[in-house]
């Protein structure tokens, strides 16, 4: 597409200077000696004019009408499930989660390689939301029951900020997330260390407080099934702020989602779950050790 806009840009600047360039001669060649000098003959009607100010015009709008299509052929991705795809990236009121072919699923940041052009299933787990990576791909909506395809590439290694345009409830402005383009081996690394991850690898004692408070919704493994109601917490620590974006992640913020949830993010879907001062102590000190 930027190949197009580069082409409209040179048609535009074109006929921008023709038009000027008339403008100019005519106030010369007509204005030079004076303003007190005949007005040029006026011609009324004139076929060979006006069929080039009519060829002309459509011939420039028919080319860029087939230079677009051409580009929405290459640029958008099949709408159809005939080829399995790279990765599926669903849209939850507030927060985005991704699957992996191999069964790793991460909330949140969305890790890709670089130069490799992936086909990314769109979806949504209950209202519409609009999946955006402005530097990397172009607007896809997710409705619920009804899967896009997009394709999603990063040239260069790094941090791609992304959001849902569409709004879809009281955080819609805090549904952001991250796509972090890495170089292939580096991607490949970070699939694979999540990927051995099990579920037996959580301390004894506060793994099963977490368990039993908050297991019913947040996985702690990027191999374990999502429950679709929380975002998985593995490798909470490594990320560097917590509902999307709206705090950032310190233990005094961790603490305050498990004591009051809704004044960490007002309106997210995550119950007051009623805790002693030590079973939050003991439910922190295990958050802090999810890398």
């Amino acid at each position: 597409m930027a190949a197009v806009f580069s082409l409209v840009l040179v048609i535009a600047a074109v006929v921008f200077v023709v038009v000027a360039a008339g403008v100019v001669y005519s106030l010369a060649r007509y204005r030079s000696r004076g303003l007190s000098i005949i007005e040029p003959r006026q011609i009324f009607g004139s076929r060979k004019l006006e069929l080039l100010w009519t060829v002309i015009p459509l011939a420039i709008v028919t080319g860029l009408f087939i230079v677009t299509v051409h580009a929405m052929v290459v640029i958008d991705a099949p709408q159809d499930s005939s080829r399995p795809p790279d990765l599926v990236i669903t849209g939850h009121q507030w927060w985005w989660e991704v699957r992996y072919p191999n069964g790793v699923v991460v909330p949140w940041d969305i890790y890709i390689p670089t130069s490799r052009r992936l086909l990314a299933r769109i979806e949504s787990a209950d209202v519409i939301h609009d999946f955006w990576a402005p530097n990397l791909a172009r607007k896809m909506d997710a409705v619920p029951r009804r899967p896009a395809y997009i394709w999603l590439e990063a040239d260069t290694p790094g941090a791609y900020a992304g959001t849902c345009s569409e709004f879809c409830g009281a955080q819609h402005a805090w549904m952001r997330f991250r796509v972090i383009a890495e170089p292939e081996q580096d991607f490949e690394a970070w699939l694979k260390i999540e990927a051995r991850a099990t579920p037996d690898d959580a301390p004894a004692a506060d793994g099963r407080l977490f368990i039993e408070k908050c297991g019913q919704c947040h996985a702690t493994v990027a191999r374990a099934q999502s429950s679709g109601k929380g975002p998985s917490l593995a490798g909470l620590m490594t990320r560097e702020t917590l509902g999307g974006g709206i705090l950032r992640n310190t233990p005094e913020n961790l603490m305050l989602w498990l004591t009051n949830p809704q004044a960490a993010k007002p309106g997210n879907r995550m119950p007051n779950t009623p805790l002693t001062a030590e079973e939050r102590r003991a439910l922190l000190g295990y958050l802090e050790s999810l890398r």
